[in-house]
């Protein structure tokens, strides 16, 4: 199996979320989408779907 460079961002997630629910007729605060995408992203951890690499400063 070859390796893919993904790269994941939970504000990237959290406005998905907004779409998503919006459309199912919720409308979530700023706050419980932060929550929801940043679950997500430790979902994909946890699932060994994504590592969690820090940027370096340089």
């Amino acid at each position: 199996m070859r390796e893919i460079e993904v790269f994941i961002d939970t504000e990237e997630i959290a406005d998905f979320f907004m779409k998503e629910l919006v459309q199912r007729g919720y409308v979530p605060s700023e706050d419980e989408l932060e929550e929801l995408a940043d679950i997500t992203f430790e979902y994909l951890i946890a699932k060994c779907i994504i590592d969690e690499e820090w940027e370096e400063d340089v």
